[in-house]
């Protein structure tokens, strides 16, 4: 297993990654407009007492409702959600990138599953993937379907086509120069006048390949064999340094949460082996210090930044979050990231796998904002599943729901969440559970995905 974890926030060196970057507004103004101004609150939402899902793409997020239709758990649901997207999302989303996922289980209490894209022991361009492996392995441990099940709905998608969302439209024309980098990512999503429209059907037969060999080997049918090997081959192509060393010692980071208290609630946070836990815990422990939870997570993401020496970040990161609840009270979310909007832009070759950017590009600091957490109650029923990603403002928002929850008020609907004003490169996605659950989407966001399992 390769030594630390390389896209670990802390262990950037900041300023150099900060230097030089494409820079759209500084953190400052970001801020100002994340819980200050009056976006459009979208009527998204769902409840049910026999699962729900939510996320930003909604393709996905009706994946996810599928399985847990079908008797799936929480866990199975997310691994669903996040293969789709690679797919159906991939400005955010992909083979090539990796993530951070807590699942909590009333039987078994609440595990980490670390598997953010990590150096190549060489260097280079590209990072190592995780995703895989990570959801191979939270599969194993907590879902209840197939592993095959999980992976069939990407596969399909892939193969016969899906019309491109609103969500992924809007993120695609701001990210229509990367396309344009990539020949077989712009025949998929470009035509002579630009990115496709909303709504026109694309299509990835390689990736449905690829997707084909891992639903039918696991993991393996990954990190071994055909798929590994062009994964490598053309990493090198491009000026990556990927190995099958580097693929083989791959290995999945399977700990117990940070609990930390809140009001009232148990709060479960990535460790601060991450980057993402510190900054989370971090901006939580100066959020505390005031009673107003919308002043507080402000100021508090401003003091936060300034201790890790952050005045500017990348437009988009490709950063998403998403989250599961079951009819068991099991809850699963995840924070994914390819380590910029539709990762490097680079293809792997005919895998159809789209290379994260290294940990130490100017998006590697991707990781450090994925904020997946699970609050419980005294009694450990869940009350709140979500997940801030894409940027400092994700974190923010996932804790100003928490604050709220907290200080005893009410989140069921969407207007009670902050959205983060960047939609849709920067979200929050959140299932809160009071008396029913009720799954609340980004409500700055434009994919509008909420879904239920049941009446």
């Amino acid at each position: 297993m390769p030594g630390s974890r390389a896209a670990s926030f802390l262990a950037l060196p900041l300023a150099a990654l900060l230097a030089g970057c494409s820079v759209t507004d500084t953190i400052d103004s970001a801020i100002n407009s994340t819980f200050h101004s009056n976006l459009r609150l979208p009527g998204s939402t769902s409840q049910s007492s026999s699962g729900l899902a939510v996320g930003d793409e909604p393709f996905a997020v009706k994946t996810g409702i599928a399985i847990l239709v079908e008797g799936g758990s929480a866990a199975d649901a997310v691994t669903a959600m996040f293969f789709a997207m690679t797919v159906t999302y991939p400005v955010a989303a992909g083979l090539g990138g990796g993530g951070i996922c807590l699942v909590s289980d009333p039987a078994r209490g609440i595990r980490e599953f670390d598997f953010l894209p990590r150096a190549a022991r060489a260097g280079g361009a590209f990072a190592v993937p995780g995703a895989v492996r990570g959801f191979y392995d939270l599969q194993s441990a907590f879902g209840t379907l197939p592993w095959q099940r999980d992976v069939a709905g990407s596969e399909a998608f892939a193969a016969t086509g899906f019309p491109i969302s609103h969500t992924l439209a809007m993120r695609l024309s701001n990210a229509q120069a990367v396309v344009r980098q990539d020949p077989a990512l712009a025949a998929e999503f470009l035509d002579q006048a630009g990115p496709k429209a909303e709504g026109t059907i694309v299509a990835s037969p390689a990736l449905s390949q690829t997707l084909s060999t891992i639903r039918l080997s696991g993991a393996d049918g990954f990190y071994k064999g055909a798929v590994a090997n062009e994964v490598i081959r053309a990493s090198a192509a491009q000026g990556g340094a990927i190995s099958l060393q580097d693929f083989s010692e791959y290995r999945t980071g399977v700990e117990n949460p940070r609990l930390m208290a809140e009001g009232n609630l148990s709060v479960a946070l990535p460790t601060p082996s991450t980057g993402a836990g510190a900054f989370a815990q971090t901006l939580l422990a100066n959020a505390a210090r005031s009673g107003d939870p919308e002043n507080a997570v402000v100021a508090a993401v401003r003091q936060s930044l300034a201790r890790f020496g952050i005045s500017a970040l990348p437009a988009d990161l490709g950063g998403t979050g998403f989250a599961a609840v079951d009819q068991n009270g099991q809850a699963a979310v995840c924070g994914v990231t390819t380590n910029g909007a539709f990762g490097s832009g680079k293809s792997a070759g005919n895998s159809g796998v789209l290379l994260a950017a290294a940990p130490g590009a100017p998006s590697g600091i991707a990781g450090a904002f994925l904020t997946p957490m699970i609050a419980r109650d005294g009694s450990g029923k869940v009350v709140l599943a979500g997940a801030g990603a894409g940027g400092p403002n994700g974190t923010a928002a996932i804790a100003y729901a928490l604050l709220r929850l907290a200080a005893g008020q009410s989140i069921d609907r969407p207007g009670d969440l902050r959205s983060t004003g960047a939609a849709p490169a920067v979200t929050v996605n959140v299932i809160a559970c009071g008396g029913v659950c009720v799954a609340l989407p980004d409500p700055g966001g434009h994919g509008l995905g909420a879904g239920s399992a049941g009446p």
